[in-house]
């Protein structure tokens, strides 16, 4: 019998995307739907949206307006679609009048380093992450939270404020930025399979599986030397 082909998830996004949020549930989703077909490794990859953002954030609703030219209608109107998608994959979005966009740096600096230390830890801290800014409106710049979302994903809260304060990482992050955008990723959540293969957007759970699906049977055929795996 054939071993399950074994895929790589480069998973591009950022901590202030509601998209990313929902797409990470989604992709996380069809993973499980698909167990008993293939494995998957998924690198968290970090993506600023908002790379100016003041330490002491700006208006969710001014910030929005301004930089996608949205009325309150569409404002509204694509806030309710975001609940309704987030829901769907078990995922509060509770942003509204009064949310605020924070500066998002620090969180990937601790992402990266929660990833070197166990790669199963940064996705729960991903996952308090989005939680703390989509679900509980928390400032996720606040190093405070930061570790209290690290000690949610298990991980050591000393080393966490540690690497925190000493402002680790900054080098790694800047340069994984800069790889991604030379790789022509201008946009997230972007889920790059086998470095080879691009899913945009924060898809749901049957359009995840069905290309994940058709990636790991492209990829066992290759590795059977074109051909049909036994």
């Amino acid at each position: 019998m054939t071993a399950r082909p074994r895929l790589r998830i480069d998973f591009v996004s950022d901590i202030a995307c509601p998209w990313c949020a929902i797409g990470l549930a989604g992709l996380e989703r069809a993973l499980e739907n698909l167990r008993d077909e293939l494995e998957a490794d998924i690198y968290l990859q970090p993506f600023e949206l908002n790379p100016d953002t003041p330490p002491e954030g700006v208006d969710a609703d001014e910030h929005l307006k301004a930089k996608y030219s949205m009325g309150e209608a569409r404002l509204a109107a694509t806030r309710a679609r975001l609940r309704e998608r987030a829901a769907a994959v078990g995922f509060a979005y509770n942003v509204g009048p009064g949310s605020r966009v924070w500066n998002t740096f620090a969180a990937h600096r601790l992402l990266h380093w929660a990833t070197l230390q166990d790669p199963h830890a940064a996705l729960a801290l991903k996952r308090a992450l989005f939680r703390a800014f989509f679900s509980d409106n928390e400032n996720v710049s606040d190093p405070a939270v930061l570790v209290r979302c690290a000690e949610q994903a298990g991980l050591d809260t000393i080393a966490a404020r540690a690497a925190l304060v000493a402002g680790d990482y900054a080098d790694e992050v800047r340069g994984q930025e800069r790889h991604y955008q030379r790789a022509g990723i201008h946009s997230v959540p972007a889920t790059l399979v086998n470095r080879t293969f691009l899913i945009s957007g924060g898809q749901p759970p049957d359009v995840f599986e069905s290309a994940l699906r058709k990636i790991a049977s492209e990829a066992a055929w290759d590795e059977a030397g074109g051909k049909q795996p036994e």
